[in-house]
Order: structure tokens, then C-alpha cells, then sequence
């Protein structure tokens, strides 16, 4: 039997923790996600982060040092990259041993000639872009051509944008299955992304119904949970990451808020397993928009959530916060960062400040994930689990 009948595992998208030591190889010096936001702001609010530690882990402005009760410590990324693929990926269990490719320079033609004549149309854009300048940029275009917008960034991402009266939904869906089945081997990209928009005259605005199609790794935790008849319940963008591999069941989300709602709700029903969520607005809204202003709030936001959410924890229930690497409002970029991310654990019953100190990579998570529930270990990652049952 395992020693906590679920575990909650909530990643807040991007929320880094300051520079790894090879951040320069990544042109990432002096990024901090968290704690630059902190100084742009003036100190941030975040009392129910601070009491399980946050503040010990690096000095952030507003955050409280003392009292803490719960497990804290950063992870340091051994992947290659800083994508989300990359991030996730690691947490449970795959090494990626060489970055995956981006394009700096867009796609290669013969790449779009070929997407091009699968999709029966041509395309705008190909070049790397932020999500909403490509729509001030293209929008207009697209609405008049009917062309979808194809662009990628810093990360390993094929990504198509198309409105949704121009392009429905599920025709961009079926393009992205086509770009998925094309970029593989060389051009094996971590990602390929639906970006469904709306609006008119200039005005546009991305939905909800992102989707991510995502190469497959390996075998993860994620599988041996299944296996042994757990459930993996997938929250936000979870299930598209992992390309359903490893995920029983769960549900897509418009925004963090509606991420700790299914939290909640998935927390009132399912007996035993593993609820895994992503909280994608620290990233996709504030992050790679360099607005460091709504960052803070959304911070503060989910901080004011966690009441909610241990409230409604059982005493066989564990929770970890963590993120899947950063993306620094306050530089002059807008792609992720190479950074450590936060680690946050707790359970009802501890009564104590835990230090868990810096962890040599994200895939002590699923390792300490496979000792609670008595499933392999993926083969790497070495478990705290000992340290906070």
C-alpha cells in the first residue's frame, strides 16, 4: 500500500528560481524568474508559498523566511534545453541527452513545401515569433487567404495558428497531426502546437483550444503508475505533453483558475493515483510576453488558492509544487530560461522545516513519485521520499 493515496503534483509553467551554472551556454545570465518579478514589483505576497518555504530556497523581496512547515529545495535540469518537453519529460523519468532542434532561420523549404501540399494550401509566417505579435503581424492575411500562420521561437516548437471561422478547430487539429507525423528524426521537433484565434479587424485573441502534439521519449513513471492501476489524471496540458502515454484520464484548461478548480474537483473524486497539473498563464501570459506585473499577480493569485487546496487534502495525501524550467519577464527576451525550479512539499502531518537542498535533477521526482506508490523507477533520479514521509 502506498504511503500517500494521491499525490498532487501542480508545475507552475516557467516559475524559475535563478540561473543554472550553465545558464551562459544558454545566454540566460542572470535570469530569475521568480526573483527578478520580486524586485520589479517591490516584494511579492505570496504568505502560504513562504510558509512551505519558497523564501528558503533563494531570497525573493516580500517573501517571509520563518515559519515554514513543509519540504523545500530547487532542481537543477540535466537535459539538454529549456523547453517544456524537456522539463516535463525529465520530471518523470527520460534524460534527453541532445537539444532538440529549433529554427532560428524558420523551417526549411522543403519542410513547408511539404506541409504545404499535405494541407492542400499554402502558409504564412515561418519564421520565429511571438504568439501575439504573429497575429497583429498576420492576422489581417490570414482572414483575406485563408493561409494558415506557421511559426516557431526559441523552443523546439512547430507551431499553427489559424482563426476559428476561418480554419476550424478540428481542420487545425488535422494539421497539426500532419506536421507531427512529417517532423521526426532530424527534424524531430519537441512540439507541435495548435493555436486556434479569434477576432476581427486587426484584434485578435488565442483560445483555449490549444493543443499540443508531442514526440514520445521512452518510458516513463507515468507508465509504470498505469500499469500498476493508478490513476494519472492529466490536468491543462498535461495529457498533450506526454502524448497520452502514461494518462488515464483528465481534462484541458483555459487558465490556471480553472486548473485549481479541476484540481479540486478531481480531489473529491478519485481514490488513489496521481493528479498532475499545469498552470500555463505564468508562461503563455506573462512570461513570453515580458510582463512581469501580471506575472506577480497571477503568482499571487494561485498563492491565494492554496488554502483551497490543502483544505481540501486528506491526511493520505501529498502535494509538490514545482516548475519545468523559467521564462524571465524582466529580460529582454521572451523565450525560456535555463533555471533551477522551486520544489515545495506537503503533507497534513508534518510539524517540521524540511531542507531537501539542491536536487542534481528534476527526475528525483518521479523517483520519489515510484517509492511512494512501490512501482520501477524509470532508472534515473534518486528519491527524497525517505526524507518527507
Amino acid at each position: 500500500m502506498p504511503t500517500y493515496n494521491r499525490i498532487l503534483l501542480i508545475v507552475l509553467d516557467s516559475l524559475g528560481i535563478g540561473e543554472m551554472t550553465d545558464a551562459a551556454e544558454y545566454g540566460d545570465t542572470g535570469s530569475n524568474t521568480i526573483g527578478n518579478i520580486a524586485k520589479f514589483v517591490g516584494g511579492l505576497h505570496v504568505p502560504n508559498m513562504a510558509k512551505l518555504g519558497l523564501g528558503r530556497i533563494h531570497p525573493i523581496a516580500g517573501v517571509a523566511t520563518d515559519p515554514v512547515t513543509g519540504a523545500y529545495g530547487k532542481m537543477a535540469e540535466q537535459s539538454a534545453g529549456k523547453d517544456t518537453t524537456n522539463g516535463h519529460w525529465e520530471m518523470v523519468g527520460v534524460k534527453l541527452e541532445h537539444p532538440l532542434p529549433t529554427y532560428p532561420e524558420g523551417f526549411p523549404r522543403e519542410i513547408m513545401d511539404e506541409f504545404e501540399r499535405e494541407i492542400g494550401r499554402k502558409s504564412l509566417g515561418n519564421k520565429p515569433a511571438s504568439g501575439t505579435e504573429i497575429l497583429k503581424e498576420l492576422g489581417d492575411e490570414h482572414m483575406r487567404t485563408g493561409y494558415p500562420i506557421v511559426y516557431t521561437s526559441g523552443d523546439s516548437v512547430f507551431q499553427i495558428a489559424a482563426h476559428e471561422e476561418v480554419i476550424p478547430v478540428q481542420e487545425l487539429y488535422r494539421y497539426c497531426e500532419i506536421a507531427r507525423e512529417m517532423l521526426v528524426g532530424p527534424h524531430g521537433v519537441g512540439r507541435v502546437i495548435a493555436r486556434p484565434f479569434i477576432g476581427a479587424d486587426g484584434q485578435f485573441t488565442r483560445t483555449a483550444n490549444r493543443r499540443d502534439y508531442s514526440l514520445l521519449f521512452g518510458r516513463t513513471v507515468l507508465n509504470e503508475l498505469q500499469e500498476a492501476g493508478y490513476d494519472v489524471i492529466g490536468i491543462g496540458k498535461i495529457e498533450d505533453i506526454y502524448g497520452g502515454s502514461g494518462i488515464t484520464g483528465g481534462t484541458h484548461t483555459e487558465d490556471n483558475m480553472a486548473g485549481v478548480e479541476k484540481t479540486l474537483a478531481y480531489l473529491k473524486d478519485l481514490k488513489n493515483g496521481l493528479i498532475f497539473a499545469n498552470l500555463v498563464d505564468f508562461d503563455a501570459k506573462y512570461g513570453h510576453r515580458n510582463d512581469p506585473q501580471g506575472f506577480a499577480k497571477a503568482i499571487e493569485q494561485f498563492d491565494g488558492r492554496l488554502p483551497d487546496i490543502v483544505s481540501a487534502m486528506e491526511e493520505t495525501d501529498l502535494l509538490i509544487l514545482t516548475a519545468d524550467h523559467g521564462c524571465d519577464p524582466t529580460t529582454s527576451g521572451t523565450d525560456h530560461s535555463r533555471e533551477f525550479v522551486p520544489l515545495l512539499i506537503f503533507h497534513k502531518k508534518m510539524d517540521a522545516a524540511i531542507d531537501l537542498g539542491v536536487r542534481s535533477t528534476f527526475a528525483d521526482l518521479g523517483a520519489t513519485i515510484a517509492d511512494n506508490f512501490g512501482v520501477p523507477n524509470p532508472g534515473i533520479g534518486t528519491s527524497f521520499f525517505p526524507r518527507i514521509k
